[in-house]
C-alpha cells in the first residue's frame, strides 16, 4: 500500500561510552526533509533541551492519526470542523510481560465546529470510528481512550 521512511542517526561524538555518560541525543530525518532532534526522556538520561523522546513521539503519532481520521470522517459527514486541539497523555507502566511500555494513551480533544455541532452520542460514534480506522491505533496494542 505505502512505505514510510525515517532515517535515525546517532554518533558518539568523542564522548566516553559508558551507560551513564554516552549521549542519548540523535536525529530523525523524515522523507519530506524535516529533521527533528531526538533523545531519551530525561528520566532515562536523555537531554532536557527540547528534543523529542520516542515515548512522546508515539503518543503524538496516535493523537495525530486519530485527529486526521476524525477530520476525514467529519468531512464525509459534511460536518465542518474549525479547530481540533488535543492534549494527549501516555501512561508508562509494566505490560503483561512485566516490561515498561506505554500501556494507555488518553486523548483529550477539544473540537470546534462551524454550523451544525454533533450531539454527544454522534461525537462518540465519530471518535469510535476514528479509532477503528486509525492506521497507528491498528498497529499497536496500547489502550487508547478518548477522555470526556
Amino acid at each position: 500500500m505505502s512505505e514510510h521512511v525515517v532515517d535515525v542517526s546517532w554518533s558518539r561524538g568523542g564522548r566516553e561510552f559508558t551507560y551513564q555518560t554516552y549521549s542519548r541525543d540523535h536525529e530523525w530525518r523524515f522523507d519530506g526533509g524535516v529533521t527533528v532532534p531526538g533523545s531519551a526522556a530525561p528520566a532515562y538520561l536523555g537531554s532536557d533541551t527540547g528534543a523529542v523522546d520516542p515515548e512522546e513521539a508515539f503518543v503524538a503519532a496516535l493523537s495525530s492519526c486519530h485527529m486526521l481520521t476524525f477530520l476525514a470522517i467529519a468531512a464525509k459527514k459534511r460536518l465542518v470542523v474549525d479547530s481540533y486541539v488535543d492534549h494527549a497523555v501516555g501512561e508508562m507502566a509494566k505490560n503483561e510481560a512485566g516490561r515498561p511500555a506505554i500501556t494507555k494513551v488518553t486523548l483529550n480533544p477539544v473540537i470546534t465546529f462551524a454550523g451544525e455541532t454533533p450531539d454527544a452520542a454522534a461525537l462518540e460514534r465519530i471518535h469510535h470510528l476514528s479509532h477503528e480506522q486509525c492506521f497507528i491505533a491498528n498497529s499497536v496494542t496500547t489502550e487508547v481512550v478518548v477522555g470526556k
